[in-house]
């Protein structure tokens, strides 16, 4: 077990790191630095990763990263607009979603979220990112009309909106058909989709969380559809609740395949899982959500099975905390998502790490771990590097939580 992890990992090399691994484990790791593909077996066996073998997989995952996209650390400036907590799936691992008579149910009406996203570009954001839960009453035209409501104004700003279970609802609603569905929304100025509602691709691990949400199946059916109308997405994981490393190895396997049919996935975002507002955990049936060391070989492997065909590996550091951010960011990722000026699904779940962060703050952070900073749009074109500092960087400190033993960054804790 860890208790700690500071500096003097910076100090070990990769390949002093393979060399204390078992020359078995170490053998997995030269393979896919040296290009080749990994499987089933070889994920699972690395999933077992702890001591020195923990320490070489992150090293090679990190070696991986710099010859795949470099030293370049990404960041969107982006705001979340969830427009109403009412929903009737009730997910056990959510708390985030409320009845209609709830006292804290809300829907908020399209000028309170166009009058955010005026804030948002006011502040330099490119992307507003749209999600809402599912009202039993919701007209199937809003999706819709909220987009060219929202485009009519901001034409220039990327809609990132609606996630599988949102379009497939939408679906239902209008009577559509998906693919019906899916080109309004694209007319209305839909850019891409966010590819959460995924969890885990496995209907029995699903069935655990949440019965009534779109099956494994569905998901997969509405990202190949979205992506063959020329509409990105992101891919999710969450991990930390029901599942087993083998979910991780086969779920990863699995968008891997779809990345080679359509090769409409920006990026691949595991999302940690945030427990203790959740159902799913006060009834005992979730452990407390993931361990550093989790999360550790979560990003490490997503970076060594999908490195070739989903090369943009982000952390949410709403769901892992800046120390945990930094250390996954050290451990294969290479994007660190956005600044979000509003975050409520995971805050709503227990998650304390904030719900907003500046860009000048994520600079000082990525240079904090020797990576040099840049902006990026929603599909992962460069807006400006940042080579040398600016006046309106400065690390987070008072929004820093005290870093807990097993949950220090791999830098030396700032």
């Amino acid at each position: 077990m860890i208790k700690a992890l500071d500096s003097s990992w910076n100090e070990v090399d990769c390949a002093t790191a393979l060399g204390r691994a078992r020359p078995a484990f170490a053998a997995i790791l030269e393979r896919a630095l040296r290009g080749y593909e990994l499987g089933f077996a070889d994920g699972l066996a690395l999933a077992q990763a702890s001591g020195d073998e923990l320490l070489a997989l992150v090293k090679a995952a990190d070696e991986l990263r710099r010859r795949t996209v470099g030293d370049v650390l990404t960041y969107v400036v982006n705001r979340n607009l969830n427009f109403t907590n009412i929903c009737i799936v009730g997910c056990s691992f959510c708390g985030f979603s409320r009845g209609p008579r709830a006292k804290d149910a809300y829907f908020h009406s399209t000028e309170d979220l166009l009058a955010k996203t005026r804030e948002a570009v006011a502040a330099g954001a490119t992307e507003v990112c749209i999600q809402g839960g599912l009202p039993r009453d919701l007209d199937g035209g809003y999706y819709a009309g909220l987009l060219r409501d929202i485009s009519a104004e901001f034409p220039q700003l990327h809609l990132h909106a609606y996630s599988p279970m949102e379009i497939s609802y939408g679906v239902e609603k209008t009577g559509l058909s998906l693919t019906e569905h899916l080109i309004s929304l694209k007319q209305a100025g839909i850019g891409s989709i966010p590819g959460t509602a995924a969890e885990i691709l496995d209907d029995s691990v699903r069935e655990e969380l949440s019965p009534n949400k779109l099956t494994a199946k569905r998901w997969i059916e509405v990202i190949r559809a979205a992506h063959g109308l020329g509409i990105p997405s992101t891919s999710t994981m969450m991990y930390g609740h029901t599942e087993t490393p083998e979910h991780w190895i086969r779920h990863m396997l699995l968008l891997r395949e779809i990345q080679r049919e359509t090769g409409g996935f920006t990026e691949f975002v595991p999302l940690g899982f945030i427990h203790s507002k959740t159902r799913l955990f006060r009834k005992g049936h979730a452990r407390a959500g993931s361990s550093f060391e989790e999360d550790l070989i979560v990003h490490a492997l997503a970076r060594l099975l999908l490195n070739r065909d989903i090369p943009n590996l982000q952390v949410s550091w709403v769901k892992l905390g800046f120390p945990g951010a930094l250390a996954c960011l050290q451990a294969g990722a290479n994007d660190f998502s956005g600044t979000l000026m509003e975050e409520s699904i995971s805050k709503a779940a227990g998650a304390d790490y904030g719900e907003s962060v500046t860009p000048g703050e994520l600079r000082a952070m990525i240079r904090s771990i020797g990576r040099i900073p840049a902006e990026r749009n929603t599909t992962y074109d460069t807006r400006r590097l940042f080579p040398e500092p600016e006046g309106d960087e400065r690390l987070p400190l008072e929004r820093m939580p005290v870093a807990s033993a097993g949950h220090i960054p791999l830098a030396a804790a700032y």
